[in-house]
């Protein structure tokens, strides 16, 4: 494919050079010929004009002879002739060559200086015709002007023109060179690199092309070979985080689900292990759950309705709905709403959010602490903001946490939380909001999960 855009760049190229030149070469060739048969003409008619002058002025056998003598051996000829147009002088050696173009004369008396015969490509003479008169005598002064002169000067012409053309070719065949190692070689390499990367092989390397739209093509090319490297690294990394995350929860429910079944167990050890596997049911569901939220926002499939509302009565419907979870883990929740003011949001998504971040202070929070949610206006903003009393998270590590199935918490146990999704989940909803989320925290201390709107 690139070799036949080389090969349409340099034919388009050539084409059109050729096409310009030709013009040019053929207006320049026309002018050049014709401007020096014009001269020949010229210089003919100047000849013949001078020597009828003279004739005029001084008429006499020896004037005649005279100007016979200033053409004898050139390559023009001169014939004067007298009445009737018979030859009186002539500086030909053969005349009877002559008489063929003398005959154009046909007895007829002209009145001024003419051409007679102008056709030098199928003649062997330009013949010019001047009249002359003295007192009753008349006659003309023909002059021969051979055509051999200017044919040999349209040969070297046709010649200097032709070298010209050729010159031109080869220096466009340097010039197609040119363009194909400067210009279609980088394409040749962005092919290969978009062949390797078609193929699964993100490590491309291109040379830097410049600045102008091919080196910017090959930057696009290298960011998304980087892009679709992290893509590949981060997908190979979800899947087996998912893989890990639902084989746990079957795990246990497959292994208590065993000792279920056995006949020895008592009714209240039977119990227990079915609870044991409810549980695990209900975190298979909620992780099934967060992941269908998340494919929903890379599919871009949902919408956020935004309209406005009343910021107290959301506070207190969200505290009474999360309330009984905090008080059966003994955690102190208070949420705080000062000032009534109207949030323009998606109410269900801001509720998803804050239930998000309210279950994350949840599970990272020991009993007997406090978690706070503050809801105020600061400027044209509207800001929520959720505190704990946590295990907090490292400084290396907060700008990660809003990753695809990231946890602070690396341990994979039944107890070790959720599932790296909720946080995720929470990023996106915000910025479907035009909004900004960022974290403030200190390892042991706690964590604040800061949102604007």
């Amino acid at each position: 494919m690139l070799k036949r855009i080389s090969t349409k760049l340099a034919a388009y190229f050539i084409l059109s050079f050729l096409l310009l030149e030709s013009i040019l070469m053929i207006y320049l060739h026309q002018t050049i010929i014709h401007a020096r048969i014009e001269e020949e003409f010229e210089r003919v008619m100047a000849n013949g004009s001078n020597h009828r002058e003279v004739l005029e002025d001084y008429y006499s056998e020896e004037t005649m002879n005279h100007i016979v003598l200033m053409e004898y051996g050139k390559e023009s000829e001169v014939v004067i002739t007298g009445e009737n147009d018979e030859v009186i002088q002539s500086s030909a050696e053969n005349l009877l060559a002559l008489n063929k173009y003398l005959k154009l004369l046909d007895g007829s008396r002209r009145e001024d200086d003419q051409l007679l015969l102008d056709d030098w490509k199928n003649s062997e003479y330009i013949v010019s015709v001047h009249p002359y008169q003295i007192a009753d005598w008349s006659g003309h002064v023909v002059m021969f002007q051979k055509t051999e002169p200017i044919q040999r000067l349209v040969d070297r012409v046709n010649l200097h023109f032709g070298l010209a053309g050729g010159v031109s070719i080869i220096i466009l065949f340097v010039i197609y060179l040119v363009l194909s190692k400067f210009l279609t070689r980088p394409l040749v390499h962005m092919k290969e690199a978009t062949e390797k990367l078609r193929e699964g092989d993100f490590r491309v390397s291109l040379p830097n092309a410049g600045k102008d739209e091919l080196g910017e093509l090959s930057m696009a090319i290298m960011e998304l070979a980087t892009d679709l490297e992290t893509m590949k690294t981060e997908r190979n990394e979800f899947l087996a985080s998912i893989s890990h995350e639902l084989s746990t929860p079957l795990t246990y429910m497959i292994g208590y689900l065993k000792v279920a079944m056995r006949n020895e167990l008592t009714d209240e050890e039977r119990m227990e292990y079915l609870k044991i596997i409810a549980e695990e049911s209900n975190r298979m569901k909620e992780l099934v759950k967060d992941l269908m939220e998340l494919a929903k926002m890379d599919e871009l499939s949902f919408t956020v309705e935004k309209t406005y509302f009343s910021a107290q009565r959301f506070a207190k419907e969200l505290y009474r709905l999360v309330q009984p979870s905090f008080e059966l883990k003994n955690i102190n929740l208070t949420i705080l709403c000062e000032k009534d003011f109207q949030l323009f949001a998606d109410p269900l998504r801001l509720e998803q959010i804050l239930l998000n971040l309210l279950d994350n202070a949840l599970k990272y929070s020991e009993a007997n602490t406090d978690v706070t949610m503050t809801v105020y206006e600061e400027g044209a903003n509207a800001v929520l903001q959720v505190s704990d009393e946590g295990i907090g998270i490292p400084h290396d590590e907060i700008d990660r946490i809003f990753d695809k199935l990231y946890r602070v918490e690396k341990s994979r146990s039944r107890t070790s939380g959720g599932s790296g999704l909720g946080l995720a989940i929470v990023k996106e909803l915000v910025e479907a909001h035009d909004g900004v989320i960022y974290v403030e925290s200190r390892v042991g201390t706690g964590s604040t999960f800061i949102v604007k709107l």
